[in-house]
């Protein structure tokens, strides 16, 4: 007579949903913000080389969460390049920031209503922060894509004169 044997369940509840992994999980986004804030870190594979450094053994899958959780985002530095940076990190502000920004600008164009700025691809939303922030006259805001940015003027300011603007911030001939 064969014996009918019950699947036995486990006594705990099996594997915790990534959220609820533990100190752990929240010590090692601590230390991920921490590096992060301390140096210019390039790619995923050197910020798992760090954290292996500090004793965080991670997957590739772990770390891409990590820093979606996190915010962080991979942005153009002014000397080239990129590199991760935290969604509160401080922006610099003022027309020196703005012009410093001419290396990333390819081109500046104007139409009826618009100024048309193109970057370098990644350094839209870089630049347009830089225009925001910088506030030269006759810039209303802007809407950034990629690696092209759309400005408008202020009412009654013509696109022609804010182009003109930024051609003289940036130094750029056409």
């Amino acid at each position: 007579m064969a014996e009918n044997k019950q699947a036995q369940r486990p006594t705990h509840p099996g594997p915790l949903p990534y959220e609820g992994r533990g100190s752990s999980a929240i010590e090692r986004r601590e230390t991920i913000r921490r590096l992060i804030r301390s140096r210019v870190i390039s790619t995923q594979e050197e910020l798992g080389e760090l954290l292996a450094q500090e004793g965080f053994e991670v997957t590739q899958a772990t770390l891409s969460r990590d820093l979606a959780r996190l915010g962080a985002r991979r942005a153009p530095r002014l000397e080239g390049g990129s590199a991760y940076e935290l969604p509160d990190a401080p922006v610099a502000e003022g027309p020196e920031h703005l012009a410093q920004m001419h290396h990333l600008v390819t081109t500046i164009d104007e139409a009826d209503a618009l100024v048309l700025v193109r970057t370098l691809p990644g350094a839209a939303s870089v630049v347009a922060l830089a225009i925001d922030k910088g506030r030269p006259e006759g810039v209303l805001g802007t809407i950034a894509g990629d690696d092209t940015i759309f400005l408008v003027p202020t009412r009654g300011v013509r696109p022609g004169r804010v182009a003109k603007t930024l051609r003289t911030i940036w130094k750029k001939g056409n």
